[in-house]
């Protein structure tokens, strides 16, 4: 069956700004949640929001980082958790209006 979000994630009420991603479950740091981005020059901006990438908010101090990589050989970007998530947290990474900024491992 079809899901467009990855196991253990939902949309839900945000504490920064209308809607936002939120975890229904724990996540240790570092794990990787799934694709938000897939490049495409054909689109506006080069890349293709998937669910996951259409609905995580902006924070200054976010809780997940964005990186680089492949799917298939295509070049997509993944959101990866930055920190221990706990149920009900709200899963941000830091951007700009249609740049998203790869963060590295720290």
């Amino acid at each position: 069956m079809y899901r467009p979000l990855p196991d253990g994630i939902t949309i839900g009420k945000s504490g920064i700004d209308g809607l936002g991603v939120v975890a229904t479950k724990e996540f240790k740091a570092n794990t990787v949640l799934g694709i938000v981005h897939v490049a495409n020059k054909n689109f506006p901006h080069g890349y293709i929001r998937t669910a996951l990438g259409a609905f995580y908010n902006h924070s200054d101090d976010p809780t997940c980082i964005i990186l680089n990589g492949f799917w298939h050989q295509i070049p997509v970007k993944y959101l990866v958790t930055k920190k221990d998530i706990k149920k009900d947290d709200e899963l941000t990474a830091k951007y700009t209006l249609y740049v998203v900024e790869e963060d590295q491992w720290e």
